[in-house]
């Protein structure tokens, strides 16, 4: 039960912060834009990672030298086009900000949610080498591994369906502009400090 817990506590601390992908949890949730999959798609892909670094998949990064710093640039790549998208429908603000008709399809947002997770080295540093390293000094590690899955989908399932409590305020277009600019600079200095430590 205490492996459980800790790794519960763990795995919701390191996933609390905004970042690119709770950002795009928060703004599907206020679109109410295919939540259930979106959430469902985070939340199996932080067990697959945590999973793995349970298992000791955390050495691999120690292994191959160069992995983290591909995984630096590719995300930084990443992570400066979708915020330079999120600065472009901030600028245009107005009926491109309404909540209507900005989700996307099931299949695109999915790719989009798919890039943020996978692509964001950090999410391999936190769920595999992190978890993965702190999971050794416990004897029932599959509990710790429950534990840390388990914060998973209850952090991003509260968030992608608590969001909608937010939706009367971005109802109002100008508030869309805002959050949109916002992201966009998350987004950008999330890449800036990628870039930095690669």
């Amino acid at each position: 039960m205490q492996a459980a817990i800790a790794g519960f506590s763990l795995g919701f601390s390191l996933i609390l912060a905004i970042g690119a992908q709770n950002a795009f949890v928060l703004r599907a949730g206020i679109l109410r834009a295919h939540v259930f999959a979106i959430c469902l798609t985070c939340a199996l892909s932080d067990a697959l990672l945590i999973s793995a670094g349970v298992a000791g998949f955390g050495a691999l990064a120690e292994a191959v030298p160069g992995l983290e710093f591909a995984m630096r640039l590719f995300g930084a790549a990443f992570l400066l086009w979708y915020g330079a998208r999120s600065f472009l429908a901030a600028w245009r603000g107005g009926e491109a900000m309404q909540a209507k008709g900005q989700a996307g399809s099931l299949a695109a947002m999915l790719g989009t949610c798919l890039a943020l997770t996978w692509l964001n080295p950090h999410v391999y540093l936190d769920t595999v080498v992190l978890l993965g390293a702190v999971s050794a000094q416990w004897d029932d590690r599959v509990s710790f591994a429950l534990g840390g899955i388990t914060a998973s989908f209850v952090f991003f399932f509260a968030l992608g369906y608590g969001a909608r409590l937010l939706a009367p305020v971005f109802a109002r277009p100008g508030a869309w502009r805002v959050f949109e600019a916002g992201v966009g600079v998350v987004m950008w200095a999330l890449a800036a400090g990628l870039a930095a430590g690669a």
